[in-house]
């Protein structure tokens, strides 16, 4: 299983029969293909049911995720304009959300949209974060050339504050916690002490630590 498919299979296991679920685009995209199929998901531009990643004879175009993806509208989805979108968002109703992140701080600030001298684009990011009920980041755990994602205070523009709750990396799960960050998953092969050499934050490790399928 290749990186982004672990991750996004282990972010489905957060998710709870019958939860409502907003995807970022990306790599949570993928998450409906690992999750209970009573499980919904919303699509900020306009959708709450969508099911797998759509492919060959069951694309269509009027049917897109967030990341312009074809998906599959399970049966019983229901579309609605943006403005209804954003007012489920800002309800609270949404059980989660799950989003890719640029920088994490150990308190759960998120950073997510810009960085200098690149910019992802806001989004609806801002509003899910503090409408949800939960926020699980799925990112990989270091950047491109090797610097730590996972931060004592963010340098980037940020998203929200404190809205963290789990982080899910190819190589470990990391819950925020009012003590500090909490390894509670790592893979086979990899020790805590290699996590925390890749991370800022003083790291602590659940005494059920676990082992990710790799």
């Amino acid at each position: 299983m290749d990186i982004r498919n672990r991750i996004a299979k282990r972010v489905a296991a957060f998710f709870q029969p019958g939860d409502v679920v907003n995807l970022g685009i990306g790599m949570p995209s993928l998450c409906p293909n690992y999750s209970d199929p009573t499980v919904l998901f919303h699509t900020e531009n306009g959708l709450i049911g969508t099911g797998p990643t759509a492919t060959g004879l069951h694309s269509m175009t009027n049917f897109t995720n967030a990341s312009g993806q074809a998906i599959t509208p399970l049966p019983g989805a229901v579309s609605f304009d943006s403005a209804t979108s954003f007012a489920i968002v800002r309800s609270g109703r949404l059980a989660a959300t799950v989003l890719g992140a640029l920088q994490v701080a150990e308190n759960g600030d998120l950073a997510n949209w810009a960085r200098p001298g690149y910019m992802v684009g806001m989004g609806g990011a801002m509003d899910l974060v503090c409408g949800v009920r939960k926020v699980i980041i799925a990112m990989e755990l270091c950047t491109k050339k090797g610097d730590p994602k996972i931060l004592k205070e963010c340098s980037f523009p940020l998203t929200g504050k404190g809205v963290v709750d789990h982080i899910v990396t190819e190589q470990c799960v990391i819950d925020v916690t009012p003590d500090g960050l909490v390894l509670t998953d790592i893979i086979e092969g990899v020790t805590p002490e290699d996590i925390a050499s890749k991370i800022e934050p003083d790291l602590k490790v659940s005494d059920n630590l676990k082992i990710m399928e790799s």
